[in-house]
């Protein structure tokens, strides 16, 4: 688990080695390269895809996000809605999905660099590169 600067690094999306740089290269509501991420870390030279395929478990990160959303959604809408129609709960779920996709999608690849590449915080690094 990160510490309270490495949290403020993982939600500013920095990159996890020098928490300097972001590695998005553009903003997230930049609909059309809201996924593109920098190779290497421009600060510490980290790269970002520790092996080939190693973004494909950010799938399951966003399937996990995904279903907490269509739970949050459903359980709200039954109760403050009064149980409305089924269609009303689709329509919901799926404006909130998409609208919310890229952050979903960089908070999920977020979350496997920080949590499952096996790179700590190193304040020294980029007086080494």
């Amino acid at each position: 688990m990160p510490d309270i600067a490495g949290l403020r690094a993982l939600i500013g999306c920095r990159c996890p080695r020098c928490r300097k740089v972001a590695v998005y290269t553009h903003a997230a509501w930049h609909l059309a390269k809201f996924d593109r991420m920098h190779k290497n870390c421009p600060a510490c030279n980290f790269y970002y895809e520790i092996e080939v395929g190693f973004f494909w478990g950010a799938m399951y990160i966003s399937y996990g996000f995904s279903v907490l959303i269509v739970l949050l959604v459903g359980v709200s809408l039954f109760y403050l809605a009064d149980d409305p129609p089924a269609w009303v709960y689709l329509v919901a779920v799926a404006s909130i999905i998409t609208i919310l996709t890229p952050v979903l999608f960089r908070y999920a690849r977020m979350l496997m660099l920080y949590f499952f590449s096996g790179t700590k915080f190193d304040p020294t690094c980029i007086t080494r590169s």
